[in-house]
């Protein structure tokens, strides 16, 4: 198990690296592509469930249906903060 932990954490790196070149050359799709790839991998080893990942992004996301550029740009930021260390 621990063998095939540390290769994926390999490939995570591998993947990170390749983002990071593809992003110098404005290559924004495939960025984005490598991103979700990143982001699943990333899931998988933390043991995170897709309805946890859901259950931030609903939490992020305003419920009252304000667009996010009407709100104050400040509170927005304090918001996320706090969900994010209510996450860990």
């Amino acid at each position: 198990m621990a063998n095939s932990e540390e290769r994926l954490h390999s490939v995570l790196t591998t993947l990170e690296q390749c983002r990071a070149v593809l992003a110098e050359t404005t290559n924004r799709e495939t960025v984005q592509l490598l991103s979700v790839a990143i982001l699943q991998l990333r899931m998988k080893l933390n043991q995170v469930a897709d309805s946890e990942l859901k259950a931030l992004c609903d939490a992020m996301v305003p419920d009252d249906g304000t667009a996010e550029g009407s709100e104050d740009p400040k509170s927005q930021d304090q918001r996320r903060r706090a969900l994010l260390k209510l996450v860990k």
